[in-house]
């Protein structure tokens, strides 16, 4: 089909990219992320106009974060922009006078990586995103699976705990709230808090408290073997090897790929993440395993998916 055109919104950049049929970027443009839901559709329009000069574009890709319906026109429900059931769609088509679709954030960066990263030979992959939060996709039989609804694969919203810690969304004890970084950084302060003799590194790399400890002085820590960082990573890889034993269960995907911000750690997170997977998999000692891979577009997966997207058929017709 030709060029088009992926958009990554982030909570402080939104980004455009001009993306070829073989997932390679050729040119971007980004904005700052304003705070209003208008201002933003004037953003995405801005960021494409930005993109898109010398080049001739097909269609436009778009990432969200919240709930798409299955007609990757409207956006039913945002967490971290006020967008109701909003024709995002109509917008930017009404902006940029090309063709539209709108996918959920997590499912296009899982179809990035199907296509062009880590998943490549693969027919049924299920990929995990462990950032901030805990978000997913599924790919089944070469094709993305949204759900009647259109709203699949949300993970991170699966009740691990009855009754567990208290979810943004609303609900207690949602995967999320053991596997991603916000769970990492409370394993790595309550442990820090308990052991202080323990955390000698990873205190150091912050204020010298528990209490100031954040995502990155627990990775830098881990790599330099301080005994609480490294346990907070198994932790958090206990959660999610249960949670992906689950899911073996329900679609039995050849490989589980590992993206967002924790999978630039590698066999920190991955290795731990995959015995954590074999323990607590129905079976495992008789049946066939999936691998457990490390996602391999990083940061560009969300774009690049979500421009390739824009090539793929209506997943309604």
């Amino acid at each position: 089909m030709g060029l088009t055109i992926g958009v990554d919104i982030g909570g402080t950049k939104i980004a455009a990219g001009v993306v070829d049929e073989e997932g390679t970027i050729l040119s971007t443009h980004k904005v700052p992320t304003p705070g209003t839901p208008e201002e933003i559709v004037d953003a995405i329009a801005s960021a494409v106009e930005g993109a898109r000069a010398g080049h001739d574009i097909v269609g436009v890709g778009i990432g969200a974060a919240g709930y798409v319906n299955r007609q990757r026109s409207e956006v039913y429900f945002a967490p971290n922009i006020h967008w109701r059931n909003e024709p995002l769609k109509e917008k930017v088509e009404a902006r940029v006078g090309l063709p539209v679709v709108v996918e959920n954030d997590a499912n296009a960066a899982a179809w990035g990586e199907y296509k062009f990263g880590a998943g490549k030979g693969h027919r049924n992959v299920i990929c995990i995103t462990l950032g901030t939060g805990l978000g997913g996709g599924v790919i089944i039989g070469n094709k993305l699976r949204r759900g009647h609804f259109g709203v699949a694969a949300e993970f991170g919203h699966i009740r691990m705990v009855p009754d567990g810690l208290l979810c943004g969304c609303g609900s207690q004890g949602c995967w999320e709230q053991y596997a991603s970084g916000r769970a990492l950084v409370r394993y790595a302060k309550q442990r820090a808090n308990a052991t202080p003799e323990q955390a000698q590194t990873l205190l150091s790399l912050g204020d010298g408290t528990p209490e100031g400890v954040e995502g990155k002085h627990v990775s830098m820590a881990a790599r330099q073997g301080d005994r609480v960082a490294v346990d907070s990573y198994r932790e958090l890889a206990r959660w999610v090897g249960a949670g992906l034993a689950d899911l073996a269960s329900l679609f039995d995907p050849s490989a589980f790929i590992v993206g967002g911000g924790l999978s630039d750690e590698g066999e920190l997170v991955l290795g731990p993440i995959r015995k954590s997977y074999r323990r607590w998999l129905v079976g495992g000692n008789w049946r066939p395993v999936a691998d457990v891979l490390g996602a391999q577009l990083g940061n560009k997966a969300g774009l690049v998916g979500a421009a390739d997207l824009a090539r793929e058929p209506d997943p309604v017709m």
